[in-house]
């Protein structure tokens, strides 16, 4: 499975910024997508999973209210709208994929089976 990550940019805390993930290489609507940051200096965290059919989302609790992960299987794009943006949301995100019927929860853990280039995403207070 191939993965590009794209939208990250330089904003100021409180605004939005949407991110889009592409893939190819599977059949997208089999796959579960999901999105990690990472900060300098931490580990890679999981942010939010959407299953295939895009009938169950799962969210950090950090970003839970503030993050919406859907996708659009007719564009095999996934997507993560994120408001309120707070400087501690500053990280290079990283789309994945995992060929699932369901959203595994040790994903929140071991991540994903496949994952792309990430995109940097820097607020500022």
């Amino acid at each position: 499975v191939q993965l590009q990550a794209s939208g990250g940019g330089l904003v100021q805390a409180g605004d939005s910024l949407r991110l889009s993930c592409s893939a190819s290489g599977r059949t997208f609507s089999n796959l579960v997508m999901g999105w990690f940051r990472q900060a300098p200096e931490k580990e890679r965290e999981f942010v939010a999973a959407i299953r295939g059919d895009g009938g169950s989302t799962h969210y950090a609790d950090s970003v839970r209210g503030r993050f919406t992960i859907s996708r659009d299987n007719a564009k095999n794009t996934a997507y993560l709208q994120m408001t309120s943006l707070k400087p501690e949301d500053s990280g290079v995100y990283y789309c994945a994929a995992h060929e699932s019927d369901t959203v595994p929860k040790h994903i929140r853990t071991y991540g994903m089976q496949y994952s792309g280039k990430g995109t940097q995403v820097t607020v500022s207070s």
